[in-house]
């Protein structure tokens, strides 16, 4: 046996070996993943890299002394044993390896090194739970050890490989942009790095390669992408870290549907490759204002249906109270139909109160259709005439359900349409509907794993509104163009300074503006992120201008990339893939530390190494810096 891990140590990988290696004499190296004495017989398993294989220590075939030493070995033991490779007797193989038809049978053992005692287990039984996650951090390198984080690892691997392989195929190049920059308004916090020979003056680390990728634009790059690392100051999740990694792409002379059929192609290869699933192309296109309407969520979970609908008129005109007091208010009445839905318990029905109240509601409404009859909270006010009219509207048969939210609803975006002004105590309520459409999903099992459903959402809003500060913001970034559509009335709504007044900023943000900014959605996740970049330097300024900056104030912040805007910048757009979400969900994991090598925990600390950590007085002085955070003890 001979293949690319063959060194002075070994003839090749443990995990390589296969039936037809049988009879072939090999030198492995590798950790004791367990032991097992059965007398005369001891059997290892031993890991490395590339898999476990079986070794077995016989007194017929191996000196007394190593069946001896093999004996005594303890669980990571690292080690080096040769011998002839067998098919295992008697029909005995394991099918849970992929060397589980042959074994190792050793005729000599060197112990090249001996492990303490572990802190946490690297093997464990199928029903035996993980340590604590913070225990695992604080030894992560052993935690790396386990099969499954480094199965993990090398599918994270093998996705980026892919990656790179399709945008080289598509005339991409990778360029590496700077890892200390300029500190970027807007957004999240930036970390930032004090410049030792610039006394008082700061770096910061990028959280997005943005700037740079429009700039490489400007010089003529055409198509650059990047697989990089970025950085945010902002509170963790299990979905996210201080410190990721994003597949970056920018292309020059696209709109959006270039950059669509790029990015699904991306996608649809890395699934081949990885899960070997065929996904459909193109991907399904709805705009900001469709997926709120109809799924309550800018990231839909598109593998079932449950549309919500619009049924306030019809239910305003009941005797229902809270449906008819809702009249006149700019409430709205929203729900959906969930077929066989009257089935579920009453304790299930009652559920359904918290699960709204988790996406901002008070509460839920709920009836059902059983036998032709209505039964449920509001069943008296669909008695008669009304009652036809909603079933119809609503497509209710025998056994059906149906939930709805009563509130203020805001679909931004819709045609440039003016957004209602919401009383300042109230919050919209799609997410209601969102949380309970995806409860309702997962509980009448109609979400099946091994269904792929991306989209690309359209359209995004051009402003967010921040109520304390009294000034709108972008909502995607400032270098995002707002739709074609809207441009008269932004250059309209900001010609003047009232934008930088709270009335003036309300009026641009309720003014309904759309952008070119798009997200890819996969399962009711946001995957990717970008825009069509402005690339009008008159444009730009605008923009820059409604976000309440002056133009000294963009000139100071911007310049640069107004001044490279003079000479000469091509149409140009891009995305922004979260690399560690995707290989989080190709692996099927809950959390992004499963497939991060070296990850922060939720507060922000790398356990292993002890990371933050304070510094001395003189360090401090040579960076200029002085600390007034309570000295630690």
């Amino acid at each position: 046996m001979s293949d690319v891990f063959s060194t002075a140590f070994r003839t090749g990988a443990v995990g390589a070996l296969r039936s037809e290696n049988a009879g072939e004499r090999v030198r492995l190296v590798g950790w004791v993943h367990r032991r097992r004495d059965l007398g005369g017989l001891v059997f290892l398993d031993l890991r490395d890299r590339a898999g476990i294989l079986q070794v077995s220590f016989d007194p017929a075939a191996a000196p007394a002394e190593v069946v001896k030493e093999a004996r005594a070995l303890g669980p990571e033991d690292v080690i080096q044993v040769e011998g002839t490779v067998e098919v295992r007797p008697g029909g005995k193989g394991n099918a849970e390896l992929a060397t589980g038809d042959v074994e190792l049978r050793a005729e000599s053992l060197t112990i090249l090194q001996r492990a303490d005692p572990l802190p946490i287990p690297v093997f464990r039984s199928p029903d035996e739970e993980l340590p604590m996650e913070d225990l695992r951090l604080r030894y992560r390198y052993l935690d790396l050890r386990r099969p499954e984080l480094q199965r993990n690892l090398l599918m994270r691997h093998k996705a980026a490989r892919s990656v790179r392989g399709f945008l080289d195929a598509q005339g991409f190049i990778e360029v590496e942009t700077p890892m200390l920059t300029r500190r970027t308004p807007e957004g999240a916090r930036d970390y930032l790095v004090p410049s030792r020979v610039h006394p008082g003056e700061f770096f910061a680390l990028p959280q997005s390669p943005q700037i740079y990728k429009q700039l490489l634009m400007v010089s003529g790059y055409d198509r650059y992408y990047q697989i990089v690392r970025c950085l945010r100051d902002e509170d963790l999740r299990a979905d996210r870290q201080p410190e990721f990694t994003q597949i970056d792409a920018e292309m020059a002379f696209v709109e959006e549907d270039d950059v669509f059929r790029v990015g699904e192609q991306m996608i649809a290869k890395l699934w081949k490759d990885v899960l070997g699933v065929d996904l459909p192309t193109p991907f399904r296109r709805m705009t900001y204002d469709e997926a709120l309407r109809y799924y309550g969520t800018d990231k839909p979970d598109l593998r079932f249906g449950l549309e919500i609908g619009d049924y306030t008129d019809i239910l305003q005109a009941t005797d229902f109270k809270i449906f008819s007091g809702s009249a006149g208010t700019g409430q709205r009445i929203r729900g959906f139909r969930v077929p066989g839905g009257a089935q579920l318990s009453r304790r299930e029905l009652d559920e359904l109160q918290e699960v709204a109240k988790k996406g901002g509601a008070p509460g839920a409404l709920w009836v059902k259709r059983s036998e032709g009859a209505w039964a449920g909270q509001f069943a008296k006010a669909l008695e008669g005439g009304a009652g036809e009219a909603f079933r119809k509207a609503a497509g209710m048969e025998d056994g059906d359900l149906f939930v709805g939210v009563v509130g203020y609803f805001r679909t931004a975006g819709a045609h440039g349409a003016e957004l209602p002004a919401l009383p300042k105590e109230e919050k919209p309520r799609e997410g209601a509907l969102d949380e309970l459409r995806r409860h309702l999903g997962a509980r009448m099992g109609l979400i099946s794993a091994d269904n792929h459903a991306w989209a690309w959402v359209t359209e995004f809003p051009m402003f967010e509104f921040d109520a304390d500060a009294g000034r709108v913001m972008a909502a995607h970034h400032p270098f995002t163009a707002p739709h074609a559509d809207d441009i008269e009335r932004l250059h309209a709504l900001t010609s003047d300074s009232s934008a930088r007044t709270p009335d003036g900023a309300w009026r641009l943000y309720s003014a309904g503006l759309r952008s070119r900014a798009y997200d890819a959605v996969y399962n009711g996740n946001e995957m990717a992120s970008g825009s069509v970049r402005i690339h009008d330097q008159e444009l730009q300024r605008i923009v820059f201008r409604s976000l309440g900056l002056t133009e000294e104030e963009a000139k100071e912040k911007f310049g640069f990339l107004l001044e490279a805007f003079r000479y000469g910048a091509p149409p140009h757009a891009g995305f922004a893939f979260g690399f560690d979400r995707l290989t989080m969900l190709l692996a099927g994991v809950p959390s992004l530390r499963d497939v991060i090598a070296f990850p922060k925990t939720t507060a922000a600390r790398a356990l292993f190494e002890g990371a933050p950590a304070a510094v001395s007085d003189r360090e401090l002085k040579e960076l200029h810096i002085r600390t007034t955070s309570e000295e630690k003890k």
